[in-house]
């Protein structure tokens, strides 16, 4: 029995739990071990979130400090747990090759984890993607603002605030689309129709002043201009587009955008008196209640005239309109003199 409180807490620390290596483990040892990986994780943490709130308040530096924001996160964790390791005893070198034949064995059953953690290295160091992005997957399903990329997926924030995580190998081994790579905007195209006949000059001008009254329409510039085209002939209208630069902003909120633009030129039309057509289609009915013919008509209520009777009727009236033809057309009468 110990009467030295200090005697007894060296020996309870002292005390080998297991040997790893030739290398006894203590108490003590794994305590030490345990309170500096704990240390070192939430160092990590500390350091991520710190670069992450830099990040946020320097949009410019965005790709290079979130590469930053990872790696210090990974590398202070990494360390923290070498040197708790270290701290027990143990040698690092046999650590290392215990490690390694360790690796071979869960990297064939990790085989997947193992690739996803590689590719989200590859992104973070790549140009192609970076936080901020909006995307959009081959499908057309996923598309939204790329949010995190992690050590598995990366984390896509859609429109309706909906994170959408998408494996990183997919993003390195399939095509998508970058619709704001590197900060710049996008030219889109809103369709629209108005009627046969009007007026395509006036067409052209009153939509083209409600585009540039929309809040998010770039100013025109050489190579970024507002322009309207006539793109088709329909079946009963005229097939034009709407081809505009918007702001960023409103590149990554593709759907609002639309109902925008599409909105101000249904006002814009309306002002103008220009027509907006309605699809139009001639129906040949053959038979009704499975019947043909006068049988048709009476199963309708009506009573079809007889075809002499009609064709008498036409030509009564064809006699009629050519006699009126015919008529001399009298001069104006002559104003009286005074």
């Amino acid at each position: 029995m110990f009467t030295d409180p200090a005697t007894a807490t060296h020996t309870l620390l002292s005390f080998p739990l297991v040997a790893v290596g030739g290398t006894p483990i203590t108490l003590g040892g794994l305590l030490l071990a345990t309170t500096i990986i704990i240390v070192s994780i939430l160092a990590s943490r500390l350091v991520a979130g710190l670069v992450s709130r830099l990040r946020h308040r320097l949009p410019g530096g965005g790709p290079s400090l979130y590469i930053l924001e990872k790696f210090s996160a990974y590398g202070i964790a990494i360390l923290g747990i070498l040197f708790g390791l270290s701290s027990m005893g143990l040698n690092l070198s046999s650590i290392a090759v215990f490690a390694g034949a360790l690796g071979v064995g869960v990297g064939l059953g990790l085989q997947g984890v193992v690739k996803e953690f590689v590719s989200g290295l590859v992104l973070l160091f790549d140009s192609v993607v970076n936080v901020g992005d909006y995307i959009e997957l081959p499908d057309g399903k996923v598309r939204g603002i790329v949010y995190e990329i992690g050590a598995r997926a990366v984390r896509i924030r859609n429109n309706d605030n909906v994170d959408i995580f998408v494996p990183n190998s997919r993003l390195i081994e399939e095509r998508f689309i970058n619709w704001t790579l590197k900060g710049e905007t996008r030219r889109i195209h809103i369709p629209f129709s108005v009627a046969y006949g009007v007026d395509k000059t006036l067409v052209r001008k009153v939509v083209l002043q409600a585009a540039k009254a929309v809040d998010f329409t770039l100013p025109d510039t050489a190579t970024h201009r507002t322009q309207v085209w006539l793109t088709s002939f329909g079946d009963s209208s005229l097939n034009f587009e709407l081809v505009v630069w918007p702001h960023l902003d409103a590149v990554k909120r593709p759907n609002a955008m639309q109902a925008a633009y599409t909105w101000a030129i249904d006002d814009a039309l309306r002002a103008a008196g220009i027509e907006i057509p309605f699809p139009q289609r001639d129906i040949r009915i053959r038979s009704v209640f499975s019947r043909e013919g006068e049988d048709a008509f009476h199963a309708l209520g009506y009573k079809p005239r007889p075809i002499a009777e009609a064709e008498e009727q036409a030509a009564v009236t064809h006699n009629d309109a050519a006699q009126e033809l015919r008529q001399p057309v009298e001069p104006p009468p002559e104003p009286a003199s005074q």
